[in-house]
């Protein structure tokens, strides 16, 4: 656990500028990046595919599913050979990865209104999954070069508020005429700007790249020893991926289905209200606030079970509310509690990768986490969403599986923090996080 004030609170006292412009850089790259995963990807790719193609909805989940699955392949792929290469350790090619990345996605974006055809739109969808595949570990492995171990919670959580606060607030129509409006306006001088900041300034480029051999960038925070052997088999990193991914598959089960549901759109995320969109947007950032906060000072078993348990506490509500029957209106107490629990787990994504590597394992590690966990989640739970809706299974059914599937998982990670606890007590030299 972190003592004492934030590093970045040391490096304003010194004045180290550089060291905090890497802050900045890592911020805003991220924050970008997850703002238009969450909303040109997942919500404007169908209503490019139903609306303007006409396509079925089916059809187009079949084809995110695709995208889904292609980006797991090629992440992992792309982080096992910056691991082999020893890229990993190399932060100027990571970060003309990273550019080369946006420059595609900046491309695409500008593309996709044009597409009016179902193979157009899977050519874009194999392009755009390069793109993810390959900036999912350029990115991710930027951590232990610019963001050190003690202020990762607290950077992650500035990254999470402003990804949804964006999403909540800025995002009000799902429409891909209006994303690529948007994202044009942000990714073309941040195309530019990080090419001038790669090739103008490498001097400051190469400063950055020698900070991850500083221990209190290198060294994840539950990182015990270097692994002697190539790819080495880290159970902490196989127990992550599992509890990542049922938090990535009980979200992304619940909300495929929710999204289908006007009433539960059009009173919350889509709702013409600004306050409404204002009060969701300012509740996620109290939730990746509060996760920022709770990622330095408890453990992160902890972390997981109350995640899932607000998870399961809001899908109960949800299936209470189908099931006395809803009038067109909806408590927004529902998706206050969903934005609370999506922010604190993706705090909990953003940093905790990193925390588990050190310079080496990162590309690889960052890979494998967020592919199997998160893609890997997505591709099966739209995959079984469309098997569900094609057999009959209605939305009270769906939405009480979800609570199901979460209330077993609050349960296992119960059981883990007592058997942990247990254990400490019996070896208390094997004490860990």
């Amino acid at each position: 656990m972190s003592q004492g004030n934030p590093y970045f609170i040391t490096c304003l006292r010194q004045r180290r500028w550089i060291t905090l412009l890497g802050y900045v850089l890592f911020t805003g790259m991220m924050s970008v990046g997850y703002y238009y995963n969450v909303t040109f990807v997942q919500l404007g790719l169908v209503d490019l595919g139903v609306r303007r193609i006409g396509m079925t909805e089916t059809t187009v989940a079949a084809h995110m599913a695709v995208l889904a699955l292609l980006t797991c392949i090629l992440a992992v792929a792309v982080g096992a050979m910056m691991r082999w290469r020893g890229w990993s350790q190399q932060f100027a090619i990571k970060l003309r990865m990273a550019w080369l990345v946006v420059c595609l996605q900046t491309l695409l974006t500008a593309l996709a209104p044009t597409i009016n055809s179902e193979s157009g739109f899977l050519t874009w969808i194999v392009a755009a999954s390069l793109a993810l595949g390959v900036g999912v570990p350029a990115t991710f492995s930027m951590t232990v070069d610019l963001i050190p171990t003690a202020d990762r919670g607290h950077v992650a959580a500035v990254i999470t508020a402003l990804a949804y606060f964006a999403s909540a607030v800025f995002s009000t129509s799902w429409r891909i005429e209006a994303f690529t409006q948007q994202f044009l306006l942000i990714m073309l001088p941040g195309c530019i700007g990080l090419g001038a900041f790669l090739f103008g300034i490498p001097g400051i480029v190469r400063q950055l790249g020698r900070q991850h051999r500083d221990p209190a960038f290198g060294r994840g925070r539950f990182v015990r020893k270097e692994t002697t052997h190539r790819f080495g088999v880290n159970p902490r990193l196989i127990a992550l991926i599992i509890l990542m991914f049922g938090i990535y598959f009980i979200d992304s089960l619940g909300f495929l289905r929710l999204l289908e549901t006007p009433v539960y759109m059009n009173t919350a995320w889509q709702s013409p209200d600004t306050d409404v969109r204002l009060l969701i947007a300012g509740m996620h950032i109290v939730g990746a606030l509060t996760a920022g906060i709770l990622y330095s000072a408890v453990q992160i078993r902890s972390l997981f079970l109350w995640i899932f348990g607000i998870f399961a506490l809001v899908h109960l509500l949800y299936g209470m509310h189908v099931t006395i029957g809803y009038a067109g209106s909806a408590p927004l107490a529902m998706p206050i509690l969903y934005a609370v629990a999506v922010s604190l787990y993706t705090v909990v994504n953003f940093a905790i990768w990193a925390d588990i590597s050190t310079p080496h394992t990162i590309s690889l590690n960052a890979a494998v986490g967020v592919a199997l966990s998160g893609w890997t989640a997505t591709f099966i739970s739209t995959a079984l969403a469309m098997q569900w809706q094609s057999v009959g299974i209605t939305l009270a059914d769906h939405i009480h599986i979800v609570n199901a599937a979460a209330l077993l998982f609050f349960i296992a990670v119960l059981a883990l923090i007592y058997l942990h606890q247990e254990n400490v007590a019996a070896n208390p030299e094997r004490s860990s996080p």
